[in-house]
């Protein structure tokens, strides 16, 4: 599929244009300068055509901001990739020592560039853009990301430059499963997506609070494909001050919403604290599955059974839900970073996986037999039936005389039962009494 990069200075309105090309507030917008940060990719379809565009963060030299020279970094290889590149400036600003360095870059890319000036939503304001013919890129484009003004014929001039291909929109895709990696602040969730990706993705710095958007990234490698998505860390509410704090914390919470397995990361060194309990909790309460990952495990003194009471501690305060892989790695030596991707597929085939009701009540219909539900008020329970509901995480119908007497003590009982004959690990399940 085609790519479109849009590139610029900071603050002039790539993340708003990106956003509404996308259909959706996918990129974090705010007044400061400098939110963007990692590149971001989505899906724009105008006119029966469909093609990639990546955001990219504000290019600057010279600046305070430390992420500077990172962020150029990630600017460059969107342009090594684009097949064309969407400059963005400003009207309101005119041509800056930015624009024009700029321009000198994307005129010795040698690839091809459309010039857009951002924020023309007057007439009075179109007379201002003619100043950027100077920069030696061709035509101009009036438009205005906020609202949509000249975005259509800037759509137009897109597909009619892009390389034509036989581009056929199919909406009943082969779904590819969602994994998201999770966890508080600095646990390490960009090193682990660099590192599994070899190359890199997005942004790392030892400074807390580095990941600000989801960043989603396609991962097909070594047999698996999936879409690998990098959130910003979870802090506790009260320490969420700032407002673009705020909104990564709810893209991130929103991804998890969407994701099909979650890998939970956890510092070895603090082990599982409160937050990790939140997010654990989180990804629980969605009905997601999990994996867990201890990540800076080469920073830990061991003994002969440290592995072992490490992992007993982590069951001890997830429980119940204790029937989930825990990997312990260290990412900066990209040990037992392949035993997550391994782990990961293997949550996701659990927790996508139909169980023939057939299979089920062979195995099911003895175990209640042998151990049946306890009678209340003089009254026996009978389970004659056992089905797998059509919801995305596993689910399961048991179908009874009397439902509203079986308590949780014994859905407990066959919860275990349904994870002891089939391989439910790392997944969530749900247990329904109906009435037979």
């Amino acid at each position: 599929m085609s790519l479109v990069a849009i590139v610029g200075r900071p603050n002039v309105g790539k993340s708003t244009l990106f956003n509404r090309l996308v259909g959706m507030r996918q990129a974090i917008v705010d007044e400061t300068a400098g939110v963007t940060r990692d590149r971001h990719y989505g899906k724009c379809e105008w006119c029966g055509h469909e093609f990639s565009v990546v955001d990219t963060g504000g290019y600057t030299s010279n600046s305070e901001d430390i992420f500077e020279g990172e962020i150029r970094k990630q600017v460059m290889l969107a342009i090594d990739e684009a097949d064309l590149i969407l400059f963005m400036v400003e009207v309101a600003t005119g041509i800056t020592d930015f624009d024009e360095e700029i321009a000198d870059i994307l005129r010795r890319s040698k690839k091809p560039v459309m010039l857009a000036v951002n924020k023309v939503d007057s007439g009075d304001k179109m007379y201002d853009s003619y100043q950027f013919y100077s920069l030696g890129l061709g035509e101009i484009w009036n438009i205005s990301s906020a609202n949509g003004g000249g975005t259509g014929e800037l759509l137009d001039e897109i597909v009619r430059r892009l390389p034509q291909e036989d581009t056929v929109i199919n909406e009943d895709e082969i779904h590819i499963p969602r994994i998201a990696i999770v966890g508080k602040p600095n646990v390490g969730k960009s090193s682990l997506t660099n590192a599994l990706l070899g190359q890199d993705r997005n942004i790392v710095t030892p400074i807390a609070g580095t990941t600000r958007d989801s960043i989603e990234s396609y991962y097909n490698k070594f047999g698996h494909e999936f879409m690998l998505v990098d959130t910003a860390g979870l802090r506790k509410k009260t320490k969420v001050k700032e407002d673009l704090e705020f909104y990564s914390v709810m893209r991130s919470i929103r991804t998890i919403e969407h994701a099909d397995v979650c890998i939970l990361m956890i510092d070895a060194q603090t082990g599982l604290e409160a937050q990790d309990m939140a997010i654990f909790n989180l990804i629980h309460r969605n009905r997601k599955g999990c994996v867990v990952v201890v990540n800076k495990w080469d920073t830990i003194e061991k003994e002969t059974n440290t592995m072992r009471d490490y992992i007993e501690e982590i069951k001890k305060r997830l429980a119940p839900f204790t029937d989930l892989p825990i990997i312990f790695t260290s990412v900066i030596n990209k040990q037992r970073i392949l035993d997550v991707l391994n782990a990961a597929a293997e949550v996701y085939a659990n927790y996508a996986q139909k169980i023939p009701t057939s299979r089920l009540n062979e195995a099911m219909l003895p175990e209640i037999e042998n151990y049946p539900p306890p009678s209340t008020k003089g009254k026996y329970i009978k389970i004659k039936y056992i089905t797998q509901l059509p919801t995305r995480s596993p689910s399961f119908a048991f179908f009874c005389n009397l439902p509203q007497y079986i308590k949780d003590p014994y859905k407990r009982f066959l919860e275990n039962k349904l994870r002891m004959h089939f391989n439910l690990t790392g997944c969530p399940i749900q247990i329904f009494m109906r009435q037979k």
